[in-house]
C-alpha cells in the first residue's frame, strides 16, 4: 500500500506561505530583480559593466543577482529597469462591488503587454 504524501497547497506567494512580513513587497521585488537579471544576461553584461550602467558598485550587482534585495527599494529596482531600457508602467484600477484588489505585474514584447497576476491580494 502506498503512503499518502501530506502537502499544503501554495497561496501563490512563497513569502506569504513562509509567514514573512510584507510578502507582497518581497514577491514584487523578487519579480523585478529576476527581470533585471534576465536583461543583464540577455545583454551579456559583466557585473562590472552592469554596475557602471546602474550607477552602483559591483558588489551591489552581485547581491542583486543573488536575490539579496534588502538594500533595494522597489522604486530603485524600477529605475534600474529604466536605465537598462525597459519601460515600467504602474496602473491603478479601483475594484467595483467591494471586491478585494490585487497586484498585477506584466511584461511586454514588441509593444503588446501581458499582465501576470502575482497573488499579492489585499488580504488583511
Amino acid at each position: 500500500m502506498k503512503k499518502k504524501i501530506q502537502y499544503e497547497e501554495s497561496s501563490g506567494n512563497v513569502f506569504a506561505d513562509l509567514g514573512l512580513s510584507n510578502p507582497e513587497e518581497l514577491l514584487s521585488k523578487t519579480e523585478v530583480a529576476i527581470k533585471i537579471a534576465d536583461i543583464i544576461k540577455k545583454k551579456r553584461l559583466t557585473q562590472k559593466k552592469a554596475a557602471e550602467i546602474l550607477g552602483i558598485d559591483q558588489p551591489k550587482v552581485s547581491a542583486l543577482l543573488k536575490g539579496k534585495l534588502r538594500s533595494f527599494s522597489l522604486e530603485r529596482l524600477f529605475r534600474f529597469l529604466n536605465v537598462l531600457g525597459t519601460t515600467v508602467i504602474v496602473n491603478f484600477c479601483e475594484e467595483k462591488d467591494d471586491h478585494k484588489g490585487h497586484t498585477v505585474f506584466g511584461t511586454s514584447s514588441s509593444g503588446g503587454y501581458i499582465s501576470v497576476p502575482m497573488a499579492a491580494s489585499n488580504k488583511r
